[in-house]
């Protein structure tokens, strides 16, 4: 199976990086070249969810996580290469917990996408060689300025 690149860059900003806010950028960018194809969309919600929740934004984090959740729990365990049946089990315990956060705080944590098929893992460690870090991270869309 062939991976669109996009994807691809989207593990890598996800694994290696852990640049929720690039993820969104290019996940979104795919998910409307897709058709809006929903397994796109949920990804894009895991990510933002985590960009919330590290920005202290519980409430979004929490909508984002149960969204993302409806949205992926109908595919099957093993989809898009990865070990998706794992990340829907962590995101829905994640907003289980975000549930209860102001009697029972605790601390951000990063989530980690288990790649499963040999050829996407192949690609993500090529794709990750030609994708450089934002250092630092966006914290929100750029503007251009026109002059």
């Amino acid at each position: 199976m062939s991976y669109e690149p996009l994807y691809v860059a989207y593990l890598v900003y996800f694994n290696r990086d852990q640049d929720y806010f690039e993820c969104h950028e290019v996940l979104e960018e795919l998910w409307l070249e897709q058709d809006r194809d929903p397994r796109y969309k949920g990804l894009l919600q895991v990510a933002v969810g985590l960009f919330h929740f590290r920005n202290n934004n519980v409430r979004g984090a929490y909508k984002m996580f149960t969204s993302a959740v409806s949205w992926l729990e109908v595919y099957p365990e093993d989809e898009l290469g990865i070990s998706l049946g794992k990340l829907v089990s962590e995101v829905r315990r994640y907003a289980k917990q975000l549930s209860s956060y102001d009697a029972h705080p605790f601390p951000y944590r990063d989530l980690t996408i288990e790649i499963g098929d040999t050829e996407l893992r192949q690609a993500v460690e090529m794709a990750s060689e030609n994708i450089k870090p934002n250092i630092p991270q966006r914290r929100k869309p750029e503007r251009s300025h026109s002059h």
